[in-house]
């Protein structure tokens, strides 16, 4: 029987390493989706990047509220039931993406650092200046555990 997660595990899990989903409402479109690599400490906002000419980044203002969507995908056959975490909240900092301080962070988590590094050449040169760093404050969450 699926469960929900308490504040610690859910926490944990959304710190762990795993593709992030941010929903945003888009006028008479729908909601646009879109997977986003991110950040997440015990207690803090999601963090993640997007290029600032993105329609997502359009989409992203002070305040606006998302949902946003960590899972761990089940694979029955071999025990490994699905969980997942989906937070609620509004965007509490957007301001222009340091490569360094923002940017590279994230890239390293997912990739590696020479690999990360690597990518982040090839993809943005020298500087991030067309990246924007968004913030969300996780205030609404739901959480179920499937393995539990």
């Amino acid at each position: 029987m699926p469960r929900p997660l308490d504040q610690g595990e859910r926490e944990q899990f959304l710190s762990e390493l795993h593709v992030g989903v941010v929903s945003m409402v888009d006028g008479d479109r729908g909601p646009l989706t879109s997977p986003v690599w991110y950040t997440y400490q015990q207690g803090g906002d999601i963090v993640f990047c997007t290029r600032e000419d993105t329609r997502k980044a359009g989409l992203l203002a002070l305040g606006t509220r998302v949902s946003f969507l960590a899972q761990l995908e089940g694979e029955i056959a071999r025990g490994i039931l699905p969980r997942y975490v989906s937070v609620e909240g509004p965007v509490v900092k957007l301001e222009r993406a340091d490569l360094d301080r923002d940017l590279r962070p994230i890239v390293h988590r997912y990739l590696g650092q020479e690999v990360g590094d690597g990518y982040l050449k090839a993809t943005r040169g020298d500087t991030a200046t067309d990246e924007v760093v968004v913030h969300i404050r996780p205030e609404r969450w739901l959480t179920r555990d499937f393995g539990g």
